[in-house]
């Protein structure tokens, strides 16, 4: 299969499974073109022409030619320069490594992401948070996002790449949106009573069950066992943790529990302040399952890839359907 092929599956797939729908989705990208005819040609010059079919800027191609052939990929949750070398120094041992892919973004795609914290307003909405006060919500925090991400040195990733000849790109919300949606339809099917219920059906994924027995199972972070469940918001895509107020409109909009990767200390303590129930899956293993989903449709598509797991990444086969 092609650079390009893995690439426009990836995004084509982000879009499927965004939890936000397809139709905003394609809104999204329906508003940036109306955004782009309406420039001067001096401003289009300068525009991320991309975006106009690729929603989540922080999943690109960092590096290499999209006619590349790919049958062995090297995959990590993080790839950074020490993996860029390592992959480097395995294809001068014989190893022939046609792709890099990352999860977590660098280079351009690191530089933009803010811009995919905006599909939070929508989810928080789906939440029964009135769009309006979401949608400020979210803006406020797009804004602390970006001004941490601009005085950051962003190309050192991508240049080491482009110096050893590798190509190389990135997966973030078009794997988050799979972990966000499997997780919150196979949980709104079982419909879990208890917290306890949550956890054993995240103790049934293999990405959860390797990293329970290297010592990170998911466990419940406020509330116990027996804590009912009431109603379940699984929070895992949208580029980085939401807006902090968030959490008590979610409570007064009547989630009672929430299920994410993580969660900082100052949310917690708003969490805890809220009376929310909340479980945390992992982060790594969450985002393991993430990338594995996304493989799974490309090798029933394009056919067998060979793996070269690193940086926290293994791969777990799912012979049903997704």
């Amino acid at each position: 299969m092609k650079l390009k092929q893995i690439y426009e599956l990836f995004v084509r797939e982000g879009i499927e499974t965004d939890p936000r729908g397809i139709a905003v989705a394609e809104l999204d990208l329906l508003k940036r073109k109306e955004e782009y005819d309406a420039l001067s040609a001096e401003k289009k010059a300068l525009y991320d022409i991309e975006s106009l079919t690729n929603p989540y800027y922080d999943s690109r191609i960092l590096n290499g030619d999209p006619e590349t052939e790919v049958n062995t990929v090297m995959v990590g949750i993080d790839i950074e320069t020490p993996e860029i070398l390592l992959a480097g120094q395995l294809n001068n041992s014989g190893k022939k490594i046609d792709l890099l892919i990352g999860h977590h973004p660098e280079g351009y795609a690191y530089s933009t992401f803010y811009n995919v914290i905006g599909m939070q307003s929508d989810i928080l909405n789906k939440q029964g948070i009135p769009v309006n006060i979401a949608e400020k919500m979210v803006a406020s925090r797009m804004k602390d996002v970006k001004r941490s991400i601009l005085p950051q040195n962003n190309d050192r990733v991508a240049d080491a790449a482009k110096l050893l000849g590798i190509p190389l790109m990135t997966a973030h919300t078009v794997s988050d949106n799979h972990v966000a949606s499997f997780l919150q339809k196979q949980i709104d099917i079982s419909n879990p009573r208890y917290l306890k219920d949550i956890l054993s059906f995240l103790n049934t994924q293999p990405e959860y069950q390797y990293s329970a027995k290297a010592g990170i199972p998911p466990f419940i972070l406020l509330g116990n066992d027996d804590s009912r469940c009431g109603k379940i918001f699984v929070d895992m895509t949208g580029g980085t943790e939401g807006p902090v107020e968030s959490l008590e409109k979610l409570a007064d909009a009547g989630v009672g529990t929430i299920v994410g990767m993580h969660m900082s200390e100052k949310c917690y303590k708003e969490a805890e302040k809220q009376k929310l129930n909340v479980v945390l899956a992992g982060h790594i293993s969450s985002d393991n399952l993430g990338l594995n989903l996304l493989f799974d449709k490309l090798e029933n598509k394009f056919g067998s890839l060979e793996f070269i797991e690193c940086s926290g990444f293994r791969r777990f086969k799912r012979t049903v359907n997704n």
